[in-house]
């Protein structure tokens, strides 16, 4: 006969490998960074706190944060990995970095877009520049012809001319 804690813990056990094996983008079912899956989601505010702490600025070319104005720059709604993934661009790096888009509209949709919290827009510098094209993985041309350079962790830089469009799948190694 079984006794109650021994069948609590292996159902326990039970649900445990059951959930690693069909969570969405992470088990051995799931697609990895090609799957959206459940996030958590922060406020401006939340943000914000992230990238001061980091040394990371930000700039609006509105000076407003509503996510509903395009000339705003909102963090409103942004992927906890996304906002870790910045953290972690900007301790390997060592550059100095602005984000200059977040995820206001304005910005093309889709699964992995601005509006759903997965990409941030990073104004370029040498450094910053050096970085990514010296690092990372060149992958081809996106559909709108912007370089795409793909790092360790999955992660998409694109290059748009006058900044870098980054789309985080992950934090990048936070």
């Amino acid at each position: 006969m079984v006794t109650r804690p021994r069948l609590r813990s292996a159902l326990t056990a039970l649900a445990l490998v059951l959930g690693a094996i069909f969570a969405p983008g992470v088990g051995v079912l799931g697609g990895g960074a090609t799957e959206a899956h459940a996030v958590t989601k922060l406020t401006h505010s939340q943000a914000t706190s992230r990238f001061s702490s980091s040394g990371i600025t930000w700039s609006s070319s509105g000076g407003c944060s509503d996510r509903n104005n395009p000339t705003c720059t909102s963090f409103d709604q942004l992927n906890l990995s996304s906002a870790q993934g910045a953290q972690t661009l900007k301790s390997a790096t060592g550059c100095a970095l602005r984000i200059t888009g977040g995820t206001e509209t304005g910005h093309a949709g889709g699964t992995y877009s601005h509006w759903n919290g997965y990409k941030l827009d990073f104004a370029k510098s040498t450094c910053l520049n050096n970085y990514v094209t010296g690092t990372f993985t060149y992958i081809g041309p996106r559909g709108d012809g912007a370089r795409q350079y793909r790092s360790g962790s999955g992660n998409i830089y694109a290059d748009e001319g006058n900044h870098w469009d980054v789309t985080y799948y992950n934090c990048g190694g936070c």
